[in-house]
């Protein structure tokens, strides 16, 4: 609708401009033919003396004419500038708001995914393997966990590992021993996912860590959900250790930023983010400061919004977590640029209107 508004009002103004000049022509050829009309009138002597006073008169409303086309014209330019801006506002605000909603729609995709994972965790940490595991500790108990773990792993491939740890922090077991063997027998103890899976509450419980690069899984990124797995696989036994999984998060991450629904136009002109609660960059469309970048994010106390700073129009939306996923307080973030959105017609970003009205 925006746009339409802009198109007619720049019609109007190339239609008005085409008239206005069509008359000031034809204003031209009158004023002349008054000029050559009181000519012959004067030589006509008394004779033309009535017919020069016309000639006058015609000329003078030739001018009166002329000078009213000419505000005609200024006034309309004023008003279609107006529009222009008004239009560009209006314009700014429907994508503005448009692109929250996608950014609210991707971090909640993200939610409900990591929702799953934080089930996922509390869940295995119960299985009878993993629990045996670290109850009993003999070879064949971490064996069996092993291959229960490498089961997991078959059928769920968004994880990369899994991995059982005892109490001291020691990995005993993992799911993918041959991808990963430097895996059994490293120590986690410091880490803060173990740390926060050994002090939750009970078996309702989680920890979960940002993403980061894993040395251990090739360097790949990774988000780790932990919880502790209890005595008797009970909600409230006494923890035996940590359940510690490792989500693949690049390509799940990848493929909801890129999966965002912008125009091919609007990808031309637009990135698409994923923001911890630091506002490091952990997902982008554009694949650029992937866990590097700390994006310069304006959302103060705001869960969403958008703004625009300098040629950027910057839309955001704060986690809303997901039933028992609280969230860790993410970004969902498209950043529109509007100087490139602009230059692709070859115009400044004032003009970019005129642009879409004039094709």
């Amino acid at each position: 609708m925006q746009d339409d508004i802009l198109r007619l009002a720049l019609e109007v103004s190339r239609v008005t401009g085409e008239k206005i000049s069509q008359i000031e022509t034809i204003m031209r050829q009158t004023r002349l033919l008054a000029l050559n009309a009181r000519i012959e009138a004067g030589r006509a002597g008394t004779a033309g003396a009535a017919f020069g006073v016309v000639a006058h008169e015609m000329g003078s409303v030739s001018g009166q004419i002329t000078e009213l086309a000419q505000e005609l014209r200024l006034a309309v330019e004023q008003n279609v500038a107006k529009i222009e801006t008004i239009g560009s506002e209006m314009l700014t605000n429907f994508r503005g708001a448009r692109y929250c909603d996608l950014a609210l729609n991707a971090i909640e995709i993200i939610d409900r995914n990591l929702y799953e994972r934080s089930c996922d965790v509390r869940w295995w940490a119960t299985d009878v393997a993993v629990v045996e595991a670290l109850a009993e500790g003999s070879p064949a108990a971490l064996a069996h966990a092993t291959e229960r773990l490498a089961t997991i792993l078959r059928s769920y491939t968004v994880y990369l590992d899994l991995w059982v740890i005892d109490s001291s922090g020691q990995v005993v077991a993992n799911g993918r021993p041959a991808q990963y063997p430097g895996v059994a027998g490293r120590d986690v103890s410091r880490e803060p996912w173990f740390l926060g899976a050994m002090q939750t509450r009970d078996g309702d419980d989680f920890a979960v860590a940002d993403v980061a690069a894993s040395a251990a899984l090739g360097g790949a990124a990774v988000g780790a959900y932990a919880t502790a797995i209890r005595a008797g696989g009970a909600t409230n036994g006494r923890p035996l250790g940590v359940l510690g999984i490792f989500f693949d998060w690049a390509p799940q991450a990848q493929a909801v930023v890129t999966g965002v629904g912008l125009s091919a136009d609007e990808k031309a002109c637009a990135r698409v983010m994923l923001l911890d609660a630091a506002h490091r960059v952990i997902a982008a469309s554009d694949g650029r400061g992937v866990l590097d970048e700390i994006y310069s994010l304006k959302a103060e106390a705001a869960e969403r919004g958008f703004y625009v700073d300098g040629d950027r129009l910057v839309s955001f939306a704060r986690t809303p977590g997901y039933e028992t996923y609280r969230g860790l307080g993410w970004y969902g973030v498209v950043e529109h640029r509007l100087k490139e959105d602009a230059s692709a017609a070859g115009l400044s970003p004032r003009s970019k209107a005129r642009a879409a009205l004039a094709a």
